[in-house]
């Protein structure tokens, strides 16, 4: 198949749990290692061809614009899409992207770091008419396992997905390749909601009874959600033992 070439990336929320009661600066450049958060994924995906980037912005939208775009490369196009209802849940993120992809693409979170292999793994793995998850089985490496999303596989489906699952068997690492159909599920799963709110794990689950959502093993390869301090120096000490590793394979 073709690789997909869009991504939508999620960076509406206030990230408050990170940055504290500091506002000076907002969550997508908190400095990790010196270099800005959000560049961690700008990389990877630039790396992995994606040419198309179209943003999600909500909390103190404007700043984070003008602060992004000195970041991107040239020739890559890019959008920057307004929730106006950032305080909702992610799925509500998603859902503001609607009107702006046509073709299955690469959902991200700006407040994840990965290694590229990773994101390489899921884009020459999916299959463009499900919702493919890049999951990862290795649970005892997992940093902060009780706040990580669970999910429960059946061979290569994902069956189930929740923070609060009492059995599951792999974590959900924030990486998807999105059919169309996807904003479906998440509209239906906004409709049964009082306050017209839903996460993103609400469609996955939709999905998933339908048997519409497939797992995708990282194996070997890492990543790290970075929403709290304690999350922020794992993923630095992650980032410069993986550049360690590097540097000592090229002098070998």
């Amino acid at each position: 198949m073709t690789r997909v070439r869009e991504a939508v990336i999620l960076m509406a929320g206030q990230g408050s749990r990170l940055r504290g009661s500091d506002q000076t600066i907002l969550k997508p450049f908190v400095p990790v290692n010196g270099q800005a958060l959000i560049s961690y994924t700008l990389e990877a995906l630039i790396h992995e061809g994606i040419s198309t980037l179209n943003f999600v912005v909500g909390y103190e939208s404007e700043r984070v614009i003008a602060q992004l775009k000195p970041l991107l490369p040239a020739g890559v196009s890019s959008s920057f899409i307004e929730n106006r209802d950032w305080k909702k849940q992610n799925g509500v993120s998603v859902l503001s992207a609607a009107g702006y992809v046509s073709n299955p693409f690469l959902l991200a979170m700006s407040d994840h770091v990965f290694e590229t292999a990773v994101l390489s793994r899921l884009l020459d793995s999916s299959v463009p008419s499900f919702l493919n998850v890049a999951v990862d089985r290795k649970l005892g490496a997992i940093f902060d396992l009780a706040d990580a999303m669970k999910v429960r596989t059946r061979d290569d489906n994902i069956i189930d997905i929740g923070k609060n699952l009492q059995k599951y068997d792999a974590i959900d690492t924030g990486m998807f390749i999105c059919p169309l159909k996807i904003f479906s599920y998440l509209k239906q799963a906004q409709s049964v909601s009082d306050a017209s709110d839903c996460s993103l794990a609400d469609g996955v689950r939709l999905m998933a009874r339908d048997g519409k959502v497939r797992a995708i093993d990282i194996g070997d390869g890492w990543w790290q959600d970075v929403d709290t301090p304690q999350m922020l120096q794992h993923a630095e000490r992650r980032i410069r033992k993986s550049r360690s590793c590097s540097a000592q394979s090229a002098l070998t």
